[in-house]
Formats: structure tokens, C-alpha cells, sequence
């Protein structure tokens, strides 16, 4: 244990409070700006095959259209063949091109190219080049692009409507809409957070306290991460993360130090002292908690990617918050606070019935009379949760990656009435030659002839576009004869030269565009299966190497390289938290139970989640448009990493709870049953309120956030419920003795246990 200054806490509680005050207060303008700030795409996977593909675009072209938005421009009854019309496309590319951060723009009738057109005439695009060193900096520029669409439909756009698109335009509204439910369910959650408490302490002022901390922790870890921002990159997940986390733990903390507060009181001790005994016994278990959360958190930072470890550091943070509020500026509260703290006093009676131990002990003297059939219960009802789990399948999903109700998604969704859509996000192909070879000699581009028909072949693509496929339907003698001169070349088609032709003349790239009925997991396979295509077999193409980038290849590596070190995670966090229960309990049999159980847990909120996300079973309640057919592996590795810590708070609330009555009575049935009864107010109170944070976010807006919020409260309900309350006491009922083997010596002066809040232990050895 930390040995806390209670003393100087207490003594100096006006200062702070105010010091806190002051720093949540200077934080709040730099939190609310914080999404700004943050990535979604995250940062490239460091030796990646997609990362090199990247790499060798940025490096070695020269095309405009590295990054790139689309504006789609849609009317009703007119077509592009109308004067108006063309009028119309025309000022938004001179608007387009009058930015200082537009490269290039392509239209219709630059590009003479029947792909910008549909078939009815009456929908086109354009194309704008963007300069940027970085994802984030070209993402910033949106919404100035869209004021100048905007001003340029204002004046002559009447009939017409016009979205700006494409994968940047993507990355601001998903960062955008995370932005907007983060707050949106902030204000639903605070008041919600607050009516429990209510019920739970039967006050209001009581009530009023922990949701300050939740929200005091969540402001100052923003403020501190949008800093962080300027040292290395952070992934937009952490947004809503931290609000998830930090309110939960913020409010479940703040109860355990409230209710031990409140429990000195009733004893006789004077505001002061009681403030005092609170953070030498409650607050003590606070850090204790906070740091078997951290070590899933810190797992998280093994991963060597943008978005695990953005996580990791935003949970750090908020969790660190947390516990530094609680053990600091709540106990200097309560101080000022004293019995004022439980006003009204006439509610408290009314609720009393809520919060009543007499239920709990009938429940654990049940589970006492018949553990056998409270294990096979339990574990039936686990384990059917958990079956579907086996068919869980990491990818992309089928569809609603991107939230819809965008700007992006509606254009989007008219690129794919024109059968475009997949023109989004193409497979970027890049080929390089050994020793300096030319792309456009004679030979080389028979070889490049044979692998852009490979490609065309695969039934998932739609269209390639490379050297070799300028325009449909030319021989490959005349791509030879254009190409022979290649300085005359250049000057008639220097667009297509710069696209597909590196600096060096070395390398070639490829746009392979995928049809529109293809899933965004259907793009992962397809990646792959490019990737396996034999270039080494193709003529002149023999020491050649081709690597894939996009975003479906970045997802694709993505997925590989977590898989790989999820294994690894598992390990740690299993071991790590493993060990730190034998230590604390001083027992082999506890820690391995409660690894065991917290994997079942978790195993069970995996198969909900196959079963609502995967197959769309009963995902309509929270707004899916159907099955998604595949999991962002993102969900699973959060959910577990955050959850194996977070019920490990309650397992160590019960043991702690259970251990306490076994060393006084040496009795281990008697022990598990007064410990569950002591506890399972608490740890339902607690538990109820981080379903309620977690469940709100499985209604928000971007999937992959969805997915997390809901696994989160599942896993907490169930953890909370089957695992602690039924199957945790009963196994120790049947384990009798060997529970506290081998740290158990019978007259053995271990030490003396006193009662605290919600569970915790104050200890006094006599060794």
C-alpha cells in the first residue's frame, strides 16, 4: 500500500479543491476543442507492406492526387449535356482551384472520361488534389472546401445538390459525429449517473459528488491529451474511451470513499477525523482498484500502433485522474462538506428499502445451501453466452463503417448510384523494378499488360487503372509506340505520367478499383488475394516487387499485426493480474478463479456481440441496419483489455470482503456468505452504473464505438451478475480451505480485519 498523507489532505482541503477547480477550469476550452486534434485513420504501421506502398507514392510520384476529396453534383431533370449544368460543374472546379491547398482538380470534361458521368446523365463528380504532409493536415481542409462549394451553389446552384466525399471528408465527420455524441451522451449520462447515486446514498448532495469527479477527470484528461497531440499522433477513439472509462471509474471510485465517508460519520467521528479514516482504509483500496485497471491499459502500449496505444495513454490518464480525485479532492470535500453531505435527510428514509442487506443475505445463504447447482447454473448460462463466440469473425463489416447521416455518406451513397463508389477507395498497386529498370520499355509493359488482366479477372474488381489501361480498348503496340519517346509522352499526358510513372521512371502504380457490391471486408480479400497474384511468373516481370497500400490493405495489416500481439496481450494482463491477487491474498487457487471467471466474462461478451453485430440479431435496438457480418478487431482487444481490469475492482471488493470474515471466524462457508451479503449492494450499485455509461455508448453513431460500448456493458453485467454474485461465491463454498492455500495457517497471527466501504479492508499485522 501507498501510505497517503491524510493529514495534510484534510488540513489543507480548501486549497485542494480550489487547485483542482482551477486546473479542470483552464482545461475545459482545450478539451472541447480536442477532437480537432485527433486522427482517424491513425498512424501508418511502422514496416508494413500497406505502409511502403504509402511510403514509395509520397516519395518517388508526383501526382496530385495522393490525397484527394470528390465533390458529387446531382440534378434531377437536367443533364451534364445542359449548358446550365456544365456551367455549374465548371464554377465549382474554378472554386476549387482558387484554394492555395489544391493541387489539381479533374472533371468531367477535362478528364474526357465516360467514368465521371452516369448513365443518365444527371449525376458527375470532381476530383481535387490536395497537398498535405499527413492525413490530419489534409482532413483539416475540409471544411473550407465545403464553404467554397457551398458559396458556389449559393450564387448559381439552384436544382443542384452537391457533397463533398472521399476518405478525408470521411475522417472530419466521423471525428466530427464522435465529437457530438461524446457531449451528447456526456449530458444524457450525468444526470442519469446522478438519479442512481440518489437511490443508492438516499441523498442528493451525496449524489452531486461522485458525478463531479467523473466529470472533472474526463475534462482534465482531454485537456491533457489534446496536448499530447502535439508530441504523437492520437486516434479519435480515445474520445469517446475516455469518456466512458473516466466516468465510470470516476463515479465508481467516488462511492467507495462516499460510502466509507459516510459510514465514519454514523459511527461518532467528526467531519475531520472521518475524513482522515477515509483515506487511510478507502482510498487505500481506490489505488489498489486503479491499479489492476491500469495493467490491461498498460498492455495496450506493447502494440505498436496509433490506435491501441492512444487508448492505452487516454485510459491512463483518465483512470490516474480518477484515482488522484479520489483520494485527494474528494476526501477535501467531504471535509468541508461534514453531515451536510447526506442532505435532505428525509430522503434517505424513504429510499432506505433500496439499499437494505436483508435480500443479499437470503441470496447467499441460497447460493450457500446449494453452490453445485449455482455453478451449474451460472456456468450453463456463461457458456451458451459464450458459444457463439467461436464463430466470430475479425474483418471490416459489411456495411456502416462510416456514420451515414454525413455529408461524406450521402455523397457516397450517390457515387454508388452511378456505380462510382468504389473509385473511394481504390487498392493502391504500386510495382518497382530492380536496378533502375524502366517502366516503359516495350517489354516491361507486355509484363504490365499481363498483371493488370490478372487483376481485371478477380471478380471483386471492377476496373484498373495503370499505364496499360489509359483508355479501353487499345492494343498494347500503341501503348509501346506512345511510350517509346517517353520525354514526348510526358508533355502530351503529363497527368497520367505523373499518376502512374514514378520520378526515377523505376516504378509503376495502379489504381484497382473494386465493384460496389463489395463489402468493405470483401476489399480485405481482395487485397490479399492481389497480393498473391504470381508477378514473378509474369514476362520481364521476374525480380519485380509488388506491395499494396489503401485503405482496405491498411486495414488488412492492421488486422495481422493486433492479431499477432493480441496473443501476447492476453498473456500479460492474465499474469500480471494474476500475480498481483496471490500477492494481495496470499493464496494460488483465488488468483487462478479469478482469471479463469474474468475470461468467461469476457468470452460471453464476445459471443453477444457475434450475435448482435455479426449476425444482426436483435441489432436494430441500437440502431444497425443489419448483420455486419465481420467484427473490427479493435472491439475485441479493447473490451477485453479495459474489462479485465474494471471487474476485477469487484472481485477484489467480494474477496477482499470474504477473506476479511474468514481470518475472524476461520469458517470459509460462514465467510462467503457474510461477504456476499456486505458486498452485493455495492458492487451492484457500482456495476449498475458502469452498464449505464457503457450501454449509452452502444447507441452512438460510429460502429466501431458501438461495438465497444456494447461489449463493455455486457461484459460488466454479466461479470457483475452470473460471475460475482452466483459463480465466484459458489466455487469458494466448494473449495473450502484450499481457497486460501498455502497463505492460510490456522492461529497464525496474520493480522486483524475491520470492515470498510463497499468491501475494502483496513489491516493491522501482529507479525
Amino acid at each position: 500500500m501507498i501510505p497517503l498523507p491524510a493529514n495534510f489532505i484534510v488540513r489543507w482541503r480548501w486549497p485542494i479543491v480550489v487547485a483542482w477547480a482551477l486546473g479542470a477550469g483552464l482545461m475545459l476550452p482545450v478539451a472541447r476543442g480536442v477532437h480537432q486534434r485527433l486522427q482517424v485513420g491513425g498512424q501508418k504501421i511502422p514496416n508494413a507492406e500497406s505502409t511502403r506502398a504509402e511510403n514509395i507514392i509520397r516519395d518517388r510520384f508526383s501526382t496530385p492526387y495522393a490525397q484527394f476529396v470528390v465533390a458529387v453534383v446531382r440534378h434531377e431533370a437536367l443533364t451534364l449535356d445542359h449548358p446550365r449544368y456544365a456551367a455549374y460543374v465548371d464554377s465549382l472546379t474554378v472554386a476549387l482551384d482558387r484554394l492555395p491547398f489544391v493541387l489539381q482538380t479533374l472533371n468531367w470534361r477535362r478528364a474526357n472520361d465516360a467514368q465521371f458521368r452516369s448513365e443518365d446523365g444527371k449525376i458527375t463528380f470532381v476530383i481535387a488534389g490536395l497537398r498535405g504532409h499527413n492525413d490530419n493536415d489534409a482532413t483539416s481542409y475540409v471544411p473550407r472546401l465545403r464553404e467554397a462549394l457551398r458559396g458556389t451553389q449559393a450564387t448559381g446552384g439552384r436544382g443542384f445538390t452537391t457533397y463533398l466525399t472521399g476518405s478525408l471528408a470521411f475522417d472530419y465527420d466521423t471525428r466530427t459525429v464522435a465529437a457530438e455524441d461524446s457531449r451528447s451522451l456526456e449530458r444524457s449520462l450525468f444526470p442519469l449517473a446522478w438519479l442512481l447515486l440518489v437511490v443508492a446514498f438516499g441523498a442528493i448532495v451525496a449524489a452531486l459528488v461522485p458525478v463531479a469527479v467523473g466529470f472533472i477527470a474526463i475534462n482534465v484528461t482531454l485537456g491533457v491529451i489534446a496536448m499530447l497531440t502535439a508530441i504523437t499522433p492520437m486516434s479519435i477513439f480515445v474520445l469517446n474511451i475516455t469518456t466512458m472509462v473516466g466516468l465510470g471509474v470516476g463515479i465508481d471510485y467516488s462511492l467507495l470513499v462516499l460510502t466509507r465517508f459516510r459510514e465514519e460519520l454514523e459511527s461518532g467521528a467528526n467531519p475531520l477525523l472521518a475524513a482522515e479514516r477515509t483515506i487511510r482504509t478507502a482510498s487505500q483500496a481506490v489505488i489498489t482498484s486503479g491499479a489492476t485497471v491500469m495493467v490491461g491499459l498498460l498492455a495496450l502500449l506493447i502494440v505498436p500502433l496509433s490506435e491501441t496505444r492512444s487508448v492505452g495513454i487516454g485510459g491512463l490518464i483518465v483512470v490516474a485522474a480518477a484515482v488522484a480525485l479520489s483520494v485527494s479532492f474528494l476526501p477535501a470535500v467531504l471535509a468541508i462538506l461534514g453531515h451536510r453531505v447526506d442532505w435532505p435527510r428525509g430522503l434517505a428514509a424513504k429510499l432506505a428499502r433500496f439499499r437494505s442487506e436483508v435480500g443479499w443475505n437470503r441470496y447467499a445463504l441460497g447460493i450457500s445451501q446449494h453452490p453445485v447447482r449455482a455453478v451449474v447454473i451460472s456456468a450453463s448460462v456463461i457458456v451458451a453466452l459464450a458459444a457463439p463466440a467461436a464463430w466470430l469473425r475479425i474483418g471490416l463489416p459489411a456495411s456502416g463503417w462510416f456514420p451515414k447521416d454525413t455529408e461524406a455518406g450521402r455523397g457516397l451513397e450517390v457515387l454508388e448510384a452511378m456505380g462510382q463508389g468504389g473509385a473511394l477507395q481504390p487498392l493502391r498497386v504500386v510495382l518497382t523494378l530492380p536496378d533502375g529498370g524502366a517502366v516503359l520499355d516495350g517489354d516491361r509493359l507486355r509484363g504490365l499488360k499481363a498483371l493488370t488482366d490478372t487483376f481485371r479477372a478477380n471478380p471483386r474488381v471492377k476496373e484498373v487503372r495503370g499505364l496499360v489501361d489509359v483508355r479501353p480498348g487499345i492494343p498494347l503496340w500503341q501503348y509501346a509506340v506512345l511510350y517509346a519517346d517517353t520525354a514526348r509522352a510526358r508533355a502530351r499526358m503529363p497527368d497520367v505520367l505523373r499518376a502512374f510513372v514514378s520520378r526515377d521512371g523505376a516504378a509503376t502504380a495502379m489504381d484497382v478499383i473494386l465493384r460496389d457490391s463489395v463489402t468493405l471486408d470483401g476489399s480485405m480479400a481482395a487485397v490479399a488475394d492481389v497480393r498473391r497474384v504470381p508477378v514473378h511468373a509474369l514476362p520481364n516481370l521476374g525480380r519485380a516487387e509488388l506491395v499494396v497500400g489503401g485503405f482496405a490493405a491498411s486495414s488488412l495489416d492492421f488486422r495481422d499485426e493486433l492479431l499477432r500481439r493480441f496473443p501476447f496481450l492476453v498473456v500479460l494482463v492474465l499474469g500480471v493480474t494474476g500475480l498481483m491477487l496471490a500477492l494481495v491474498f496470499r493464496s494460488v487457487l483465488v488468483p487462478i478463479k479469478a482469471v479463469i471467471m474474468n475470461t468467461l466474462s469476457v468470452a460471453a461478451a464476445f459471443g453477444l456481440t457475434v450475435v448482435v453485430f455479426q449476425w444482426g440479431i436483435g441489432g436494430s435496438v441500437i440502431g444497425l441496419e443489419g448483420p455486419t457480418r465481420a467484427i473490427f478487431v479493435m472491439g475485441p482487444v479493447l473490451v477485453f483489455a479495459i474489462v479485465f481490469g474494471l471487474s476485477m475492482d469487484y472481485e477484489v471488493f467480494l474477496l477482499a470482503r470474504i477473506k476479511e470474515e474468514f481470518d475472524v471466524s476461520h469458517d470459509n462457508d460462514a465467510a462467503t456468505t457474510a461477504g456476499l451479503a456486505a458486498t452485493g449492494a455495492t458492487i451492484t450499485s457500482a456495476a449498475l452504473i458502469m452498464i449505464l455509461v457503457f450501454g449509452a455508448f452502444a447507441f452512438a453513431r460510429v460502429l466501431a464505438v458501438q461495438l465497444i460500448g456494447f461489449g463493455l456493458a455486457v461484459a460488466v453485467l454479466l461479470d457483475a451478475t452470473v460471475i460475482r454474485m452466483a459463480m465466484v461465491p459458489a466455487v469458494m463454498h466448494l473449495a473450502g480451505r484450499f481457497n486460501w492455500w498455502p497463505g492460510y495457517r490456522r492461529g497464525a497471527g496474520s493480522g486483524h480485519y475491520r470492515r470498510g466501504s463497499g468491501g475494502t479492508v483496513e489491516v493491522s499485522t501482529d507479525d
